[in-house]
């Protein structure tokens, strides 16, 4: 049966190859069912529903992903959109969560669309690459602001805005010491530094009588207080074109560079590129997010930690489904997730900024068309605390500077009529 399902033989695996990958896999980025929810509860979502969400989204998109495309890749609610979600829609806009869940549904639904009728390979080739990696970097920097300021590291102040928190205190103590266990573990190529810290981190705090002991094991909590209470009428709003759209671009290119970099490490992609079942895997990715709104989670998308997964073997969806299986598990260790503090995935969200703000090294810095949109899109992400407020603004400075210097040629349309949309949101939002 698992021959004829993904025909280990053809593509040189075999079934305990398959199980070990998906094992390793799901070791590297098990930490975004302790991180997700957290996350998700500052926007007023129950915790544990969130949890289960998280767990469940994650185990569908494995599910399709590896039956359906046969492709060794796991999904799971993407870091940064649910940052976006919560930081960004909730608390930023004043847009209640199940609006926000809205939004997911919608975004799911056009990438599905932009899937199955072959729009997507437009679409990413119109879009310049520098404001591909602009998008990337900028998420990097608002990541790396939620982090300090979930840890306290850095705190309000009504005269410079933001200042420097007491970092002698338990939480930036421990927060700051998370980052270097997690630095110190990935140089040694421990594949599961992350989850590592995250635990150590929750056990000195428990040690130290900073969290309650509230046990490791129970049955799964109720998903109701957030299953199907996503609210699409007000989604579609006009308030909510930008914010629909940021879920739907950012998660287009997260899984399209995913896509390529997992399948190339897989050897999967022809040399010139070409991935097979291509529409199979994106449909994966758009009916998980789907499915995940119905939940009660944010965006879920393909994760770059497959990698792992792939370079001790891992070439079919037999991978992807036994991280599937994981994630299925992992919903009875519910207590376990609510015990961890803000401060111990703290050091985990900034690893993964740091990993995302590595894309400033290919912008070509000599040319100042590129380097301004960059520079926006880095700077005005976290400074205004919205994804889709830095992606729109980046549009703008592109599309400007490109004029100004007398470059409009290297202007696509999809980029003339995306910024034509964003100044007319800000002109009348």
């Amino acid at each position: 049966m698992l021959e004829r399902l993904f025909s280990l033989k053809a593509l040189q695996t075999n079934v305990k190859t398959e199980v070990v990958a998906g094992l390793t896999t799901f070791i590297t980025m098990v930490y975004i069912v302790f991180v997700n929810p957290a996350m998700l509860a500052q926007a007023g979502i129950d915790h544990g529903a969130a949890f289960v969400a998280t767990c469940l989204a994650a185990a569908i998109g494995c599910f399709i992903m590896g039956f359906w495309a046969n492709y060794p890749l796991a999904l799971a609610p993407g870091m940064g959109l649910n940052a976006f979600f919560t930081y960004g829609v909730v608390l930023g806009m004043g847009h209640s969560w199940q609006t926000a869940l809205g939004a997911v549904f919608l975004s799911g639904c056009l990438f599905l669309l932009l899937s199955i009728f072959k729009i997507r390979e437009w679409v990413i080739q119109a879009i310049p690459v520098v404001l591909k990696r602009a998008i990337a970097t900028g998420i990097g920097a608002f990541l790396a602001l939620i982090a300090l300021k979930n840890a306290e590291i850095i705190v309000s102040s009504p005269a410079t805005f933001v200042q420097l928190g007491d970092i002698t205190s338990p939480g930036p103590l421990l927060a700051i010491f998370s980052l270097f266990v997690i630095t110190a573990l990935m140089y040694r190529e421990f594949k599961s530094g992350v989850l590592i810290s995250i635990l150590l981190v929750t056990l000195i705090a428990w040690g130290a009588g900073l969290v309650e002991y509230t046990g490791i094991v129970s049955v799964p909590p109720s998903i109701a207080p957030t299953f199907g209470q996503l609210d699409i009428a007000g989604a579609l709003e006009v308030t909510m074109l930008s914010v629909v759209f940021a879920f739907l671009f950012v998660d287009l290119f997260d899984t399209s560079g995913t896509l390529v970099a997992v399948t190339q490490k897989a050897g999967i992609a022809d040399e010139k590129g070409n991935m097979p079942r291509l529409g199979r895997a994106l449909s994966a990715d758009s009916t998980a997010t789907v499915a995940g709104s119905f939940l009660g989670t944010s965006t879920t998308t393909s994760y770059i930690e497959s990698v792992s997964g792939v370079s001790v073997g891992g070439r079919t969806g037999l991978t992807a489904v036994v991280v599937g299986v994981c994630f299925l598990l992992m919903m009875f260790f519910a207590p376990l997730a609510q015990m961890v503090p803000a401060y111990a995935t703290a050091g985990a969200i900034l690893y993964v900024a740091v990993l995302m703000l590595q894309n400033l090294k290919l912008v070509n810095w000599d040319d100042m068309t590129d380097a301004i949109p960059v520079s926006v899109v880095l700077l005005m992400t976290p400074l205004t605390f919205s994804i889709a407020h830095g992606i729109a603004l980046g549009f703008i400075a592109y599309t400007a500077v490109k004029l100004a210097c007398n470059r409009k040629d290297e202007i696509s349309i999809s980029v003339w009529v995306l910024t034509v949309l964003f100044i007319l949101k800000f002109a009348f939002s």
